[in-house]
Parts: structure tokens; C-alpha cells; sequence
């Protein structure tokens, strides 16, 4: 059985900063000095770029965002436009899939499947969409999924609305999809969980998921 550890941030985290820190722990795994680790943290407010973006996705312009302060920055991962912000629980999974299958789509659908029993555990209803990678309960997103892949050494990940800032949602189109509305954990359940709780819960239906033994710390 693969073990994974879960590193969880206790405070937002700089997107940059975070991006250095998963990009060190790849490249440690690539070359036998690392394990298998999940990162569970909060970002500050970043809408980010993905291998996919159209610049015409994100509808505020310089001004506004900064006013709003939130910055944007491009990336490697897959996908479209995405926010990044507190209340959100973001999942940075660096993990060598040649301990489970060497397949992306396989990797994406367990991913999807960890936040589908999650959020069973809350007593929602959540699934996939034909060609929309995420998950979503009643037509709206809950969590998007943007991952990067190289020598089946994977980065980036997941993001679950937790409680996040609904106006910040408003300066972009979310993953590019302009007909599906977002939606969060507050908003359906009537109430935020708290972060640490939905952070557990993950923590629990991704080793199960993924068939691991998990081992969690704090940064």
C-alpha cells in the first residue's frame, strides 16, 4: 500500500509561494528524495491561468481586481480560468501514479471521485458532467480540477468551494463555462463547515479512494 503524507497550511498562502513549494516536492519525488504528499491549504485571493485560458474570461479589469486585490497569474496546469481565495480548501496532490496507473483520466476521475464521497458525507448529491472535469451537485460547480502531469509526477489539483468570497466570482468565467453556474459548501449546506473539518473529510475519502495510507502534519 502507498503511503501519501498530507501537508496542512494553517493560514492563505501566496499562490507563487505555494507553486515553488509543489514544484520542489516534484521534482524530489522524480528523483527518489521525496514521498507521495498532499498539500491542503487556502490561498489569498488569485485568479490563475490555465494551459487553456482566453484572456476574454476574466471580465474585471486591472483596476477592479486590484482593488479587490487579487492578483493573476498564469500557469502550467490544465483547464481554463480559475479563482483561488479563502474559503476555498485547495488540494495540491504530488503523487508518482506508477504506484497506482499510469493514465490522467484515470487520475482525474479518482479526484473527482474523493469530493463526490466528501461531499456525500454532508449529505449532497454530487457528480460529473459529460466533458466538464469538476464536480457538481444540481448543475452547479463545487469543485474544479486542473492538474499537470509529467513522468506520471503530477501537480497542481483541486479546488473546493468551501465559503469563498461570491464577489470575487463575479470577475471571471469560472473554467471558462459560461452556462454553468458555481456554487459552495455554505451555500448549500445553509452554513460553512469548518475548513479544518472538510480538510479531514478529504483527507479520509482520499485514502480510501486511493487505496493509501495516509499520514497528515501541519506547516
Amino acid at each position: 500500500m502507498q503511503q501519501v503524507r498530507f501537508v496542512i497550511q494553517d493560514h492563505p498562502i501566496a499562490y507563487e509561494a505555494m507553486l515553488k513549494r509543489q514544484l520542489a516536492a516534484r521534482d524530489a519525488l522524480a528523483q527518489g528524495r521525496g514521498g507521495n504528499t498532499v498539500f491542503l491549504l487556502e490561498h489569498e485571493p488569485t485568479i490563475t491561468l490555465g494551459r487553456r485560458a482566453r484572456p476574454e474570461h476574466i471580465l474585471a479589469d486591472a483596476g477592479a481586481l486590484e482593488r479587490m486585490g487579487v492578483h493573476v497569474i498564469a500557469t502550467d496546469r490544465g483547464g481554463d480560468v480559475t479563482y483561488h481565495g479563502p474559503g476555498q480548501l485547495v488540494a495540491y496532490p504530488i503523487l508518482d501514479l506508477g504506484g497506482w496507473r499510469r493514465s490522467v483520466d484515470w487520475y482525474l476521475r479518482q479526484l473527482e471521485e474523493t469530493l463526490i464521497r466528501l461531499l456525500a458525507g454532508y449529505g449532497l448529491r454530487a457528480g460529473r458532467l459529460e466533458d466538464h472535469t469538476g464536480v457538481w451537485v444540481d448543475g452547479a460547480k463545487a469543485a474544479a480540477i486542473g492538474v499537470s502531469v509529467r513522468r506520471w509526477i503530477t501537480w497542481h489539483g483541486i479546488a473546493l468551494n468551501v465559503n469563498p468570497d461570491e464577489d470575487h466570482w463575479r470577475a471571471i468565467v469560472p473554467c471558462g463555462i459560461h452556462d454553468k453556474p458555481v456554487t459552495s459548501l455554505a451555500r448549500l449546506l445553509g452554513a460553512p463547515p469548518a475548513m479544518r473539518d472538510v480538510a479531514d473529510r478529504f483527507i479520509r475519502a482520499f485514502a480510501d479512494v486511493f487505496e493509501c495510507e495516509a499520514a497528515s502534519d501541519e506547516s
